[in-house]
């Protein structure tokens, strides 16, 4: 099997060493080509390029799940082929990993080299949905570019939150679990639009009804899969039935008074895959195949991760079927 491995030099739990341990092992089994990351975006552009060139069959990301979602971006730069398109492969190089850990996979480097050769050995795969945003026809952000994401996006508080850890890391703080909640607390305080909300939840109708709309929501969390997060060990499930196999989940609040934050905080550090947070001011729904978030003020955005900017509207779509992996 021709296989291309895109490697983040700069993930946070591997050393050159232990790169080239798995590099070695990987080409016990595989025809392997190997790439290193130079520049934010290379990844999509190297998987991209795999995909194109039509002689690979799997491209492995060695990363975090930033480094995922770009190489996901360039195998499905042309749009989903799961047939014809290369295969994914993960092994898990970041702080979190949520997408490899959704999968199954350990959260161990060496382990998960040893489950992926295990699975290649078996042929074991299976084809995943994926979720894709795009800007919205008619508003100020129609012409942003489409972009998969694999786990999760967020519009509003949590992207500021993941915008606050991505500033604090260029001024060179470590990705911890610490780092995030700090700026969780952060994020909360300078909340502006924490007592009356200004994101729009828009679904169209189906041939029966009206389309739904839903209004003055204080932040609006889009799940692909379950669990969402990680707080150390401890996984965190906004949505529990969000799944691979399904379209998209989202889960939103209409208020982040105090107390409400509390009481939700407190239901997602003790949610479980049967039961999420509820409450008169969590909103849920389950399997949308296509909805919209506007907001009336530019929020920021985040997609797997990573922080995008700032938005007012976002259209979203959840395609089953959309890759294969292999676990």
């Amino acid at each position: 099997m021709r296989a291309l491995l895109v490697v983040n030099p700069a993930a946070t739990t591997t050393s050159v060493r232990t790169r080239e341990v798995l590099t070695h092992a990987l080409a016990s089994d595989l025809k392997l080509e190997v790439a290193e990351t130079q520049y934010r975006g290379h990844a999509r552009d190297l998987a991209r390029q795999a995909t194109e060139g039509g002689e690979t069959d799997l491209v492995v990301a060695l990363g975090g799940d930033g480094t995922v979602n770009e190489v996901v971006n360039g195998l499905l730069a042309s749009g989903p082929d799961p047939e014809s398109h290369p295969r994914l492969a993960v092994v898990p190089g970041g702080s979190t990993n949520v997408f490899a850990r959704a999968l199954g996979l350990p959260n161990d480097v060496v382990e998960a080299t040893g489950a992926l050769l295990d699975a290649l050995r078996d042929g074991s795969e299976r084809t995943i949905g994926l979720g894709l945003a795009a800007g919205t026809p008619g508003t100020e952000d129609e012409g942003v570019p489409e972009r998969w994401f694999t786990f999760c996006a967020g519009f509003g508080f949590d992207a500021g939150v993941v915008g606050r850890v991505e500033q604090q890391r260029e001024r060179g703080k470590r990705s911890t679990h610490a780092l995030y909640v700090r700026q969780v607390v952060r994020q909360f305080l300078g909340e502006a639009n924490r007592r009356r909300g200004v994101i729009t939840l828009e679904r169209p109708g189906d041939t029966e009804g009206a389309a739904e709309i839903v209004e003055n929501l204080a932040l609006a969390i889009i799940c692909n899969t379950a669990p969402w997060s990680y707080l150390g060990n401890r996984p965190i499930y906004p949505a529990p039935d969000a799944s691979f196999d399904t379209a998209l989940d989202v889960f939103a609040l209409s208020k982040l008074s105090p107390a409400a934050v509390t009481r939700y905080v407190t239901q997602l550090l003790t949610s479980t895959p049967e039961r999420g947070p509820h409450g008169k001011h969590a909103l849920s729904h389950h399997d949308l195949t296509n909805f919209t978030l506007h907001s009336q003020v530019p929020l920021p955005f985040q997609m797997d991760g990573d922080h995008l900017g700032l938005r007012t509207s976002v259209t979203f779509t959840g395609v089953r079927r959309a890759l294969r992996v292999i676990v």
